[in-house]
C-alpha cells in the first residue's frame, strides 16, 4: 500500500490535548486519525447503502400504488383484529 501525507491545521491547544490523550491510550495521533478515517468511511458507506435500500423500498411502494396493489386501512385493521382475536383465543384456551 502506498502511503501519502495528510497535512492540516488545528488549534495548538487541540493538538496538544489530542497528543496527550493519544499517548494515554498508548497510541499515536496518526494511529488514531487513521482509525477515525476508516470508521468514517465505513459509516458513510453504510449510510449510502441504507439510503439506496430505503429508496428502493419507497420506489417499490410507489409502484405498488400505481399498479393498484394496495390494501385499504380498513382491511388492514380488520385483518389485525382477526389476528388479535385468534391469538387471544389461543392464549385463553390453554387456561382452565
Amino acid at each position: 500500500m502506498r502511503e501519502a501525507t495528510f497535512t492540516f491545521r488545528v488549534d495548538e491547544t487541540l493538538k496538544s490535548e489530542f497528543t496527550t490523550a493519544a499517548k494515554a491510550s498508548d497510541r499515536t495521533g496518526a494511529q488514531l486519525l487513521r482509525e477515525f478515517m476508516r470508521e468514517f468511511i465505513k459509516k458513510e458507506q453504510e449510510t449510502a447503502e441504507y439510503d439506496a435500500w430505503y429508496r428502493q423500498k419507497v420506489e417499490a411502494g410507489r409502484a405498488a400504488v400505481a399498479e393498484g396493489r394496495t390494501i385499504s386501512a380498513e382491511d388492514v385493521e380488520a385483518e389485525a383484529a382477526e389476528w388479535r382475536n385468534s391469538v387471544l383465543s389461543k392464549g385463553n384456551s390453554g387456561r382452565a
